[in-house]
C-alpha cells in the first residue's frame, strides 16, 4: 500500500509534456536570461547571412557578365567554389580561420561565435544569388542590349536602366526559395556551440533527462521552422505564378 501511493505521488509530481514545453518554451526561442539567442538568434542569422550574401552575391553575379575576360573568369571560379561547397565545412572553416579576439585602437573585442556563422552561411548565399542574377540577366532577350546599342546607350547605362530591373521579377522567387533554404539551415551552429535554438533545445532535454520528451520537443521546435517559412514559400510559389503570365 505504501509503495502504490508513493508511485502515485511520484507521477503527479512528474511534469507533463505540455507543462514542459512552457516551462522550456522561453529559453528556447529567446535564450538564457540576460543573453540573446534560441530561435530568435536564428532568424537574425538567417536575416544577416541573406543581407550580406545578396549584396555581394549581386556584384560577383555583375562580374559573371562582365565584358572584362579576368574579372569574368574570377567571378565565375569563385561562385563555383562557394556554390558547390558544404556548408557545414564551411563553418567549420571560418570558425577557426576567423580570430576570436580583435583588437581596435587598443581596445579588445570578442569576436561572438554566431558572428563567423553568419559570414560563413552568407558565402553559399552569395555564390547562389551570382548565379540567381547571371541567370536573370541571360534569360532576357538579346534584343534588349541591341536595343539599348541603338540608341547610344552604354554598356553600364544599358545594364542599370534597362537589363537588371527586368530581371527582379525573375530573381525575386528563386531569391526567396534560397532564404528558406538557409533558415532551415541555420540549426547547423548549433554543432559550433552558438547558442541557437537547437542548442538550447538540447539542453533543456539534458536537464529534464527525460527520453520520452525528445521527440515531442524537436517537433516544438521543428513546427517554429515550418510556421515562419511556409508562408514565404507560399508567397514564393505564388509569385512564380504571377510572372509566369507577365513574361
Amino acid at each position: 500500500m505504501v509503495d502504490t501511493t508513493y508511485a502515485q505521488v511520484q507521477t503527479r509530481s512528474s511534469p507533463t509534456i505540455l507543462e514542459t514545453l512552457i516551462k522550456w518554451t522561453p529559453l528556447m526561442l529567446f535564450g538564457p536570461p540576460g543573453e540573446f539567442g534560441g530561435f530568435a538568434l536564428n532568424i537574425l542569422v538567417s536575416f544577416l547571412a541573406m543581407a550580406f550574401g545578396t549584396f555581394f552575391g549581386l556584384w560577383l553575379g555583375i562580374g559573371q557578365i562582365s565584358v572584362n575576360r579576368v574579372i569574368r573568369r574570377i567571378s565565375w571560379l569563385t561562385t563555383q567554389i562557394f556554390q558547390n561547397s558544404p556548408w557545414l565545412v564551411l563553418l567549420f572553416y571560418f570558425m577557426l580561420m576567423l580570430p576570436f579576439q580583435i583588437k581596435v585602437f587598443g581596445q579588445t573585442y570578442d569576436v561572438p561565435g554566431w558572428t563567423k556563422a553568419t559570414f560563413a552561411l552568407s558565402l553559399p548565399i552569395m555564390a547562389n544569388v551570382s548565379e540567381i542574377l547571371r541567370g536573370a540577366v541571360a534569360s532576357l532577350p538579346t534584343g534588349q542590349w541591341e536595343s539599348a546599342e541603338s540608341l547610344a546607350f552604354s554598356r553600364r547605362q544599358t545594364l542599370w536602366s534597362i537589363i537588371l530591373p527586368q530581371c527582379v521579377k525573375r530573381m525575386l522567387p528563386p531569391w526567396m526559395n534560397w532564404y528558406c533554404i538557409l533558415t532551415m539551415s541555420t540549426p547547423l551552429i548549433s554543432i559550433l556551440g552558438v547558442n541557437d535554438a537547437m542548442t538550447l533545445t538540447q539542453d533543456a532535454l539534458a536537464a529534464e533527462d527525460r527520453s520520452e520528451f525528445l521527440i515531442p520537443m524537436y517537433l516544438w521546435l521543428m513546427s517554429w521552422f515550418f510556421i515562419y517559412s511556409y508562408p514565404i514559400a507560399a508567397f514564393t510559389r505564388r509569385l512564380e505564378r504571377r510572372f509566369a503570365i507577365k513574361q
